[in-house]
């Protein structure tokens, strides 16, 4: 029995819970024209959720989630089925009860020239609230998130972080029975997120608020009452977090100790029959074995002298990937091991091919990056980690020749960047958060406006082109609008271009945001083998379980580095936990909270 057969007698059990149903979905399904192509997004969903209840949905692109959410928000109407909102049926678009539905959006639709006050008044006019009442509850709300002391300041100048928050409470000005939230934590980093879900519990736990939110991180989907999976526009299973976890008990381990270093481990056990799914994880590689599947350490651990073989307690992510896996298509290889990225091996052997010495940049009197120093090595895959606001990306921008610094020394491949940034350009790939791709354009026109701007023609730019269609299994899609993909594949389509001229170093700006799980193994799996072959890479993330794929890290806080060195190290200076050691998303919080304490008894 897999995985997925083994779950559908879990929804049943859920049905008993205790609270009254907020929402109720029957055999829900939504078909969109694209061209002369039908594309049925949902294909018959159910699910319920219940009052007072955190109520997750959770999926691969492309399954379906921001339709089904609009569908719930009265946005869209079914083709068939029934949806039943805080007890009433929606009969078509903008049929829900007014006010008792808050909807926040991917891009929550901020306007960036109005102040935090201002934008709160906007949408209180919108969404009808009193003139009376509207005083106490921006006080209330700027209490929530915080904001309190940035009412006067544009929302085109608030953090990233802020700005979610800004957003949710534009949302919450008219207070809800039922919240929408769809993936509000993309982009942002990880202590934001923790407040938003602080604010999301509060609002649960002290005003009775329904939610039913969407998310790309498998480890909030951990901490819902209740989790919806959604795959391929249907929805296979609902169950608590812990629920999904039991059923895949017996399939979780964790390799260790192997002498060729966690990353190499982590590419050959990939590749091991039976082996479902494989991440690194702290010093070591965790597995999910298949369905009936028993590893055997001896077979395992063939060729990883030094590595041992530990059962460890299930998670919910393992079980989300055994579903993933037990319900893709046999021929489907969108979701498999990604062929190795061979590329060029003339990569000369050793030595710093990134320098930055006491590099600053100001904009007027603010200091965004103040005095950083640090080198990456050849064929090293570093991280440059920070909150948002911390002087990240400001510095990734200086170190791709797009920013010029105010002071200090960056040399990228030998080229001294402040002198020849065009000739420091013209070594590096560059992949940006948004993938900077051509939506108009096909996958193969992009690909040839990108070599051209790399100065290939001929018969070398139609090789490369090729090549990029084979390697990143793209030839299906050769003629699809890039606009027109799926996530995942605008990730792999970007990942392509940068590498057309096959560039010394590779610049990687948050290249998993916004692609789900499975994307992002993959994408991981090519950036190994990239690093196997040499090329240097330089990479900024807000998912921090990824950055135990680095060789090194930088933590930035206030535009300066904060710790800096291997993940085992970084995590050190964090200081231990009683009760375990800690990830690594848990010693960035504990630093920037250090900092931030530090800062305030200097300043008392």
């Amino acid at each position: 029995m897999t995985t997925d057969d083994a779950l559908e007698s879990t929804t049943a059990a859920i049905e008993p819970a205790l609270g009254e149903l907020v929402l109720d979905l029957r055999g829900v399904r939504k078909r969109f024209r694209s061209g002369r192509r039908v594309v049925e997004a949902l294909r018959g969903v159910t699910l319920r959720a219940r009052r007072g209840r955190v109520t997750g949905l959770i999926g691969p692109d492309g399954s379906g989630k921001t339709t089904l959410m609009r569908l719930i928000a009265g946005l869209l109407s079914p083709d068939a089925g029934e949806i039943e909102v805080l007890g009433r049926t929606l009969s078509g678009a903008a049929s829900a009860p007014p006010g008792s539905i808050s909807y926040m959006p991917q891009r929550f639709g901020l306007y960036e020239d109005l102040t935090v006050a201002e934008n709160l008044e906007l949408y209180a006019d919108l969404q009808g609230v009193p003139s009376a009442r509207r005083a106490g509850r921006y006080l209330e709300l700027t209490r929530l998130t915080g904001l309190g002391r940035f009412t006067g300041r544009a929302a085109g100048r608030l953090s990233g972080g802020m700005k979610q928050k800004l957003g949710l409470a534009c949302t919450l000005v008219r207070a809800p029975e039922l919240l929408l939230l769809d993936e509000p934590t993309v982009g942002v980093d990880p202590l934001s997120r923790r407040e938003l879900w602080s604010i999301v519990n509060r609002l649960v736990r002290d005003e009775g608020v329904s939610v039913f939110v969407s998310t790309l991180y498998l480890d909030e989907a951990e901490h819902c009452d209740d989790v919806v999976i959604l795959y391929d526009g249907e929805a296979p299973a609902q169950a608590a977090p812990r629920a999904f976890s039991e059923r895949v008990r017996g399939r979780s381990w964790v390799v260790s100790g192997a002498s060729g270093g966690v990353r190499a481990a982590q590419a050959r056990l990939s590749r091991c029959a039976g082996v479902i799914d494989s991440v690194i994880q702290a010093d070591g590689v965790r597995l999910v074995a298949a369905e009936g599947v028993v590893f055997e350490a001896e077979t395992l651990l063939a060729g990883l002298p030094g590595a041992t073989l530990t059962a460890v307690e299930p998670r919910f992510e393992d079980a989300f990937m055994a579903i993933v896996h037990d319900r893709a298509p046999a021929t489907s290889t969108s979701r498999g091991a990604p062929a190795p990225v061979a590329v060029r091996g003339d990569r000369v052997a050793a030595g710093a091919v990134i320098e930055v010495a006491n590099v600053q940049r100001r904009f007027g009197d603010f200091y965004a990056v103040k005095g950083v120093t640090f080198e990456v090595a050849r064929g090293e895959v570093f991280g440059l980690l920070g909150a948002n606001g911390a002087g990240k990306s400001t510095t990734f921008r200086m170190l791709c020749g797009l920013l010029p610094p105010s002071a200090g020394r960056l040399r990228v491949a030998g080229v001294d960047v402040r002198r020849a940034a065009a000739a420091a350009r013209a070594k590096i790939g560059y992949m940006s958060q948004k993938f900077s791709l051509y939506g108009y354009l096909s996958v193969r026109q992009n690909m040839a406006f990108f070599s051209a701007a790399y100065g290939l023609s001929g018969r070398r730019r139609d090789e490369r082109i090729a090549w990029a269609l084979d390697q990143f299994q793209l030839a299906d899609s050769a003629d699809a609008r890039a606009a027109d993909l799926a996530l995942g594949f605008k990730q792999r389509l970007a990942l392509a271009c940068a590498l057309m001229h096959e560039p010394d170093i590779l610049f990687l700006d948050e290249p998993t945001s916004g692609v789900d799980p499975p994307a992002r193994r993959e994408f991981w799996r090519r950036i190994n083998d990239l690093a196997e072959q040499r090329v240097t890479v330089l990479v900024t993330t807000h998912f921090l379980e990824e950055a135990e794929y680095c060789d090194r890290l930088a933590v930035m806080a206030d535009g300066e580095i904060l710790a800096l060195g291997t993940p085992a190290e970084v995590k050190s200076l964090a200081g231990p936990r009683d009760d375990r050691p800690r990830s690594m998303e848990e010693a960035f919080i504990a630093l920037i909270e250090q900092r931030a304490a530090a800062s305030a008894g200097g300043t008392s």
